[in-house]
């Protein structure tokens, strides 16, 4: 069960994803992420949006530290992301770069699909995709991202039918529990 913070984040994503207002995100740039971020958590966090200024760790991996933080943001946003291994290299630095405080994985999971659209017209399947195999994916993509790559490009789909990204979003919020 989600908690009552989850519910309302989810369901600020599922407005954010049936408006106008997703076609406004800058897709693929820090500041999109930042977008999508606030939509999400907007009235739920009081850092909404906002690039942190703590150093933060999960499990005994320290994420990016915040002297270096704008620095290493600037760099993601110019990475490339024309093709699959390209967007799966940015959004692995985003996940290592973990610029929010909370809600970095719900944020960056949209952020990568309207990449993922944009540039090969397809999006991510995660009903497919077990949380555990992909937890464990994200733990050790920083040091390599092959399985990510496959477990992702095992499960994409064209279908943008809002029924799927619905459930896809549905299950993503699933992952953080």
């Amino acid at each position: 069960m989600l908690s009552e913070l989850d519910q309302k984040s989810l369901a600020n994503a599922k407005q954010l994803l049936g408006s106008p207002a997703i076609e406004d995100i800058e897709i693929g740039t820090t500041a999109g992420l930042q977008q999508i971020h606030y939509a999400l958590f907007d009235g739920l966090y009081d850092f909404a949006g906002q690039i942190r200024q703590q150093n933060i760790s999960k499990s005994n991996f320290r994420f990016a530290n915040t002297l270096y933080l704008p620095e290493i943001l600037a760099k993601i946003g110019t990475m490339p992301m024309s093709t699959f291994d390209e967007i799966i290299a940015k959004y692995v630095e985003m996940n290592i770069a973990h610029p929010f405080l909370e809600g970095n994985g719900r944020s960056t999971r949209i952020w990568l699909d309207l990449m993922l659209k944009q540039n090969l017209g397809k999006i991510v399947d995660w009903e497919k995709i077990d949380k555990t195999l992909y937890l464990q994916a994200m733990e050790r993509s920083p040091v390599n991202s092959l399985e990510l790559k496959t477990l992702i490009s095992d499960n994409l789909t064209d279908d943008f039918s809002d029924t799927k990204i619905l459930k896809g979003l549905e299950t993503s919020y699933y992952y953080e529990m």
